[in-house]
């Protein structure tokens, strides 16, 4: 029987239609079971919705555990193909020069194979000290919603030692990312006739000078030397039903990254304090960022097997996207975390969206290697 190699696996979870919405991971997550359950790993279920699970499987220590778990975790669903027409058949998982194409193949379904294989290697040891758990989870595309409804489960998720997150990053080794703040300002008015704008109160205009303070708001804090500043961008407007009246509400869709040293919180507070009164403020996403020293100790070990594996020293850095790891290392105990992936960044979401099939086996290899030297 052939050996299933990293490259395989994932063309195998591209094959599952897992865009979300709707998701459907269910079969993607139980096809990952029926590889992980012969292997010796405990299979759990946590059913965030009907047809949408969240998958934990645990292979345990084979003596008294001497040091909490290493975790390995990665998200199921995928963004929608878009408009644009593909080159290649978004689950067929054609390879052409290098490339394996399809949705899903860097953000982020060879990262979830590659934590699979390091799985299925370390699962061959014959002595563990520590448990090895992976955690699949449904919808982190439309904001770590599987991963939330896990957070709320200690008796399913558990603590561990350390993290690692699977996301695409091109096998640089990423010590943490930003935070996410989605908001939308909704500004009302007073509707009225086109003809007579005295009589009414325009709500564009006073979404208008919303951006406007946007445009100059000042977060007070200084870059981080890793992480760098934070970042605010007006990404939505909507308002008007017609033309010919005076607009009585508009909402403003903002999207702000933050870095070490602020809480979304404050953020939120500090622009709530910035704009007009009568603008209301509704979360839609509330990410906090995610880093670990690199001084570390676990985290060191990580920068030394990385340059082992592909000769190269990694630089220290960190990601502007956010993660599952927003979520799971609070409710995991805080674990020093990696995110690392054999994914291209630059491919995320894309047409005709691939990932380098090269980058796969050394990804393995260095989650294998970590996954070794913390169970013995």
């Amino acid at each position: 029987m052939t050996q299933l190699t990293g490259t395989e696996l994932t063309r195998s979870l591209i094959a599952f239609d897992t865009i979300s919405p709707p998701g459907n991971e269910a079969d993607c997550a139980r096809h990952i079971a029926g590889l992980l359950e012969p292997a010796g790993f405990r299979i759990t279920w946590h059913d965030w919705q009907p047809g949408r699970p969240n998958l934990i499987a645990t292979l345990p220590a084979t003596e008294t555990a001497t040091r909490d778990a290493i975790v390995y975790s990665g998200h199921l669903d995928t963004v929608p193909l878009g408009r644009a027409e593909w080159g290649f058949d978004p689950f067929a998982g054609q390879i052409s020069d290098g490339r394996l194409y399809g949705r899903g193949s860097s953000d982020m379904k060879s990262g979830v194979a590659a934590c699979i294989m390091a799985g299925l290697a370390l699962a061959r040891e014959p002595v563990r000290q520590a448990e090895v758990r992976l955690i699949f989870s449904a919808a982190e595309e439309t904001g770590c919603e599987g991963a939330l409804g896990l957070a709320g489960r200690p008796d399913l998720l558990g603590s561990c030692a350390a993290l690692i997150v699977a996301e695409p990053t091109d096998n640089r080794p990423f010590v943490g990312h930003k935070g996410a703040l989605w908001l939308s300002l909704v500004h009302r008015g007073v509707t009225a006739h086109g003809s007579m704008p005295e009589k009414g109160r325009n709500a564009i205009l006073a979404a208008c000078a919303s951006i406007e303070t946007l445009r100059g708001f000042d977060f007070g804090v200084t870059a981080h030397p890793v992480m760098g500043g934070p970042s605010l961008n007006v990404g939505t407007m909507s308002a008007g039903m017609n033309v010919n009246s005076v607009p009585d509400l508009a909402r403003v869709g903002v999207d702000i990254r933050s870095t070490v040293g602020q809480s979304n919180a404050g953020i939120r507070d500090a622009l709530a304090a910035a704009l007009d009164d009568g603008v209301e403020i509704a979360t839609l996403t509330d990410m906090d960022h995610v880093y670990t020293d690199p001084d570390d100790p676990w985290m060191k070990r990580v920068f030394a097997t990385v340059a082992e594996v592909t000769g190269t020293a990694p630089e220290i850095e960190t990601a502007t996207y956010f993660t599952d790891a927003s979520v799971l290392k609070p409710a995991m105990g805080d674990p020093a975390t990696l995110i690392m992936g054999p994914g291209a960044m630059a491919m995320a979401h894309q047409t005709d969206e691939y990932c380098e099939t090269a980058l796969m086996d050394p990804c393995i290899e260095v989650f294998t290697r970590l996954g070794r030297a913390h169970i013995l």
